[in-house]
């Protein structure tokens, strides 16, 4: 048996050390914890249901035809972003998990076929195309479509996003881009399984670490920091960064870490 995981800080140079202490621990039982919004609302999926708790009670959204959920995106919780890979279909789900919009890409005058859906703002998507390996813009009202990136060399793993940048994951790096087309920079990653982002910080995870990237900086100005969390060997089935919060979900419970400034 191991000891506790490592997280791996990439961080500037000049950054000083930063803790992460564990203050709360929230029981849930669920095939996968998506997040917890800016109101406090947990969103987890089980038996390819979505589900949302929080204080004004338990919203769900369910359509079985389309097959298992693979990802959700609650960075606008007013404009939820459901996509569903084997259908090729995004739904957009309002505050209380009700049908806005479903998008069919297969139905589209141009057929996209695409591998993941997160939310862009201003009634678009970040999109990766399947076909020309490229992450695209896709305004699903005018039904216009932007390329962003140049085709991937590496297999596709994932994509996290926000307004105003996104960050693809390949089998060996990682790349950023700005919400007008411009690649920022890349930075080489290898084995990694999961991502998170919130603002100017990024986690990935890979078996036995987490590693938080500075937006901005390239390979020759970030350093790594490496750090311990009091978890046990292979904890880690979905995370979530927020405002100076970490959640981490191991199966049984939700962890919430808070991150402490150092003093000046």
């Amino acid at each position: 048996m191991k000891g506790p995981l490592l997280v791996l800080l990439l961080w500037c140079v000049t950054a000083p050390a930063q803790l992460w202490n564990e203050v709360t621990t929230t029981p849930l039982i669920a095939d996968s914890f998506e997040g917890i919004d800016t109101y406090n609302n947990v969103y987890y999926i089980r038996d390819m249901v979505l589900y949302k708790t929080g204080v004004q009670g338990r919203y769900e959204f369910r359509d079985y035809q389309l097959g298992p959920i693979s990802t959700v995106d609650i960075i606008n919780p007013l404009n939820i972003v459901l996509f569903y890979e084997q259908v090729n279909t995004v739904i957009l789900l309002d505050n209380r998990l009700n049908e806005i919009e479903r998008i069919n890409f297969n139905t589209l005058p141009e057929f996209i076929n695409i591998s993941a859906a997160k939310n862009a703002g201003n009634n678009r998507l970040w999109i990766f195309n399947v076909d020309s390996q490229q992450l695209e813009l896709y305004n699903y009202r005018s039904g216009l479509k932007t390329a962003i990136s140049q085709p991937l060399s590496g297999n596709f793993e994932a994509l996290v996003s926000d307004f105003n940048y996104c960050y693809v994951l390949t089998e060996n790096s990682l790349l950023s881009y700005n919400v007008y087309g411009s690649f920022l920079n890349e930075i080489a990653l290898e084995g990694c399984r999961n991502i998170s982002l919130f603002n100017d910080r990024i986690f990935v995870v890979t078996e036995a670490e987490n590693i938080m990237i500075k937006k901005g900086f390239s390979e020759t100005e970030v350093q790594f920091e490496a750090l311990k969390l009091p978890l046990p060997e292979n904890s880690i089935k979905d995370l979530q960064l927020t405002q100076d919060f970490l959640y981490i979900y191991d199966g049984n419970n939700i962890r919430g870490f808070s991150l402490t400034k150092p003093k000046k």
